[in-house]
């Protein structure tokens, strides 16, 4: 899937499939608090999966990279619900109380909140509101995000550091962030800010750690990995092409041709 350039409209979203779905945006700008409430989600940062069951509810922290596979219960559609906390409102919200964030700590990109009693009753008045056709008004919808955050604090006041906490990604280790996230098929301009780099920086320091412009890059390491997992592991070019950053299964077997002189289904049987 290929990333769209849009940003996340402040508000509470319901969703429903009825079939497996990679569908999701692989940048996610914005805090979200993820509900299923009938299937499960698994969520990729390129490290590791994140899977999630019905009735939990999870932190998805802003300025990362993320996939999204949704899989519906037997004979049933997947849904959840989810709540974006946008930086105007989180900003208002900071005015309004007068919270701030303290020091900045690393914080991790996935935060299971679990499942009690607060967050069940919460969650169910959400759900009513959308059944309803609540979630159509905005003013409602901002009351609820307000209580979202305020219950958040509640439970968990740690997270003022990740709520409230404004500044842009900070420069890091660019190599070690590339080799983690090759397979999200984001344009360079993404990778660049993620990397706390304008776009001709990071150009530049890429260019002095891998020898190679980063497109050129990109295209040969997840070939190298398709390889891997064609020869090695018995996948299929159809089980892996989407999850390595190709937008179409004809564009992933030219690009392993002219790679390796052969298709994806000869380095099968090598």
């Amino acid at each position: 899937m290929k990333e769209e350039d849009h940003q996340v409209r402040p508000g509470i979203f319901y969703s429903c499939y009825h079939q497996i779905s990679r569908d999701g945006e692989h940048f996610v700008p914005e805090h979200t608090l993820s509900f299923v409430t009938a299937g499960s989600l698994i969520l990729n940062d390129g490290a590791r999966e994140y899977p999630s069951q019905q009735g939990r509810l999870r932190f998805i922290r802003r300025n990362q990279l993320l996939k999204f596979i949704k899989h519906p219960p037997a004979n049933a559609s997947f849904q959840s619900i989810s709540i974006y906390l946008s930086q105007d409102v989180l900003k208002e919200f900071s005015l309004v109380y007068g919270i701030q964030a303290g020091s900045k700590m690393p914080q991790p990109g996935i935060i299971d909140l679990g499942k009690n009693k607060s967050t069940d009753t919460y969650m169910n008045s959400v759900i009513q509101y959308q059944e309803a056709g609540y979630l159509d008004n905005p003013s409602l919808v901002k009351v609820k995000i307000h209580e979202a955050i305020l219950l958040l604090l509640q439970l968990h006041p740690e997270l003022k550091e990740l709520l409230f906490e404004f500044t842009d990604p900070h420069k890091i280790n660019l190599e070690a962030f590339m080799n983690r996230s090759y397979q999200f098929n984001v344009k360079l301009e993404r990778f660049a800010y993620l990397t706390g780099r304008s776009l001709a920086t990071f150009k530049r320091d890429f260019g002095k750690i891998f020898n190679t412009p980063p497109r050129q890059w990109l295209q040969k390491r997840r070939l190298q990995r398709a390889h891997y997992l064609i020869a090695e592991e018995g996948k299929t070019a159809s089980d892996i092409y989407l999850d390595l950053g190709f937008e179409d299964l004809a564009h992933f077997s030219h690009a392993f041709k002219k790679e390796y002189g052969y298709s994806p289904k000869k380095a099968a049987g090598n």
